[in-house]
């Protein structure tokens, strides 16, 4: 069964869409990170380490619900064999089995959050989740240029003429307690989603955070992020504003990791 996490009355599922091998060395991917660094991270997320010590990265989506109301699913995954991210990820994924074993029909999704449009974000998003408006910022849209060539044919064309494709700009409240968040710096328009009941809180983060290295220094350079000063800043910024809170991320080894951690004694 998938994982879930609960707070106040909505239940956050972590829904694995698949996990592999990333395409290149970890340490080409934060070139800037130090032996120390490195050690802290393994320490933490010892699942991020593949058999062969390279990066293994799971692909997540995370299902918001509360009661047996209508779904919130933020992000959709790597997709079918023929999804965009084939040339990269394992594909293909098993989000549908996924739904089905946390009980959730894709008919009850109501509302897909695309945190961004990175290929292995997007890969079941549209005709699987009929019934869905698809959630991007503006700023995103405006950096198409930046993503999948066949984006705009294979799923915002066909969400736009069903009228399923809705356009943010900035922060955004959802739903009681659920508020989308303005994150760029991974891609231009990138949004995370913020869960709130009380004094708790949980951040589904998108690629906000993509390794557990980030935690131990947010302003760590990323190659992958189109820009990477203000991602850090923004990592920062979110972090420390939003402490202490739950980070569900899609690439960690755990979907649901505390921040701060309390360090060993």
């Amino acid at each position: 069964m998938p994982l879930t996490h609960t707070l106040g009355s909505i239940t956050i599922t972590s829904l694995l869409d698949g996990a592999g091998p990333f395409f290149m060395p970890r340490e080409e991917a934060f070139p800037d990170a130090t032996e120390a660094n490195w050690h802290e991270a393994d320490r933490r997320d010892p699942d991020a380490i593949g058999p062969d010590g390279g990066w293994r990265l799971p692909f997540r989506a995370f299902a918001l619900r509360t009661g047996d109301g209508p779904v919130t699913l933020v992000d959709a995954g790597i997709g079918p064999a023929d999804a965009p991210a084939a040339s990269w990820a394992p594909v293909p994924g098993r989000l549908p089995a996924e739904l089905a074993d946390a009980g959730i029909d894709p008919a009850d999704v109501r509302t897909v959050v695309l945190t961004h449009l990175h290929s292995d974000h997007v890969g079941w998003a549209g005709s699987l989740f009929p019934n869905a408006d698809h959630l991007v910022q503006r700023a995103e849209l405006d950096a198409l240029e930046l993503f999948h060539p066949e984006l705009p044919a294979r799923l915002l064309g066909p969400l736009r003429a069903d009228g399923r494709l809705r356009v943010l700009d900035g922060d955004t409240d959802l739903t009681p307690g659920v508020r989308v968040l303005s994150t760029p710096g991974h891609t231009p328009g990138h949004q995370s989603v913020l869960v709130e009941s009380g004094d708790e809180r949980l951040l589904v983060t998108g690629d906000l955070l993509v390794h557990a290295i980030q935690l131990i220094d947010p302003a760590l350079c990323y190659v992958h992020e189109e820009d990477r000063a203000g991602a850090g800043r923004t990592r920062e910024r979110v972090l420390s504003t939003l402490s202490p809170l739950l980070l569900a991320t899609p690439h960690l080894g755990a979907p649901f990791t505390p921040h701060p951690t309390t360090p060993p004694r």
